[in-house]
């Protein structure tokens, strides 16, 4: 886990670079990154999705960002190109502001990988 400074900083880099590119500038939540991530990982960025394939896209990117902490692990990609992931673990009972900071420190290393931030 990085320390809170570091993590405030990365993850403000990484919402005013999203937010200048798919928000007018306008400030993302992080339900807004991760369905971002989705978009990313499912890779149709021209595609309007459904609301139930946005909740799908969502849970990719959830189970993608957790995947390198061991939670989750790529089974396979459908017909239609969507992934499917396996639960490795059960996730450990957090309260929201631990899953938030969980969900901050995957989407600042995803962004680290995709060399985007460093």
């Amino acid at each position: 886990m990085v320390d809170q400074k570091t993590l405030k900083r990365k993850w403000d880099k990484i919402v005013v670079f999203l937010s200048k590119k798919f928000n007018d500038g306008h400030p993302l939540e992080i339900e807004g990154i991760i369905y971002l991530i989705g978009i990313q990982e499912l890779g149709k960025t021209e595609v309007r999705f459904k609301k139930d394939q946005k909740i799908d896209l969502m849970h990719i990117a959830i189970c993608r960002l957790l995947e390198p902490f061991g939670y989750y692990q790529l089974e396979y990609i459908d017909k239609e190109g969507w992934p499917h992931y396996k639960n490795l673990i059960q996730l450990p009972n957090l309260k929201s502001g631990e899953q938030t900071l969980l969900m901050k420190e995957a989407i600042i290393n995803y962004f680290i990988k995709k060399q985007l931030i460093q």
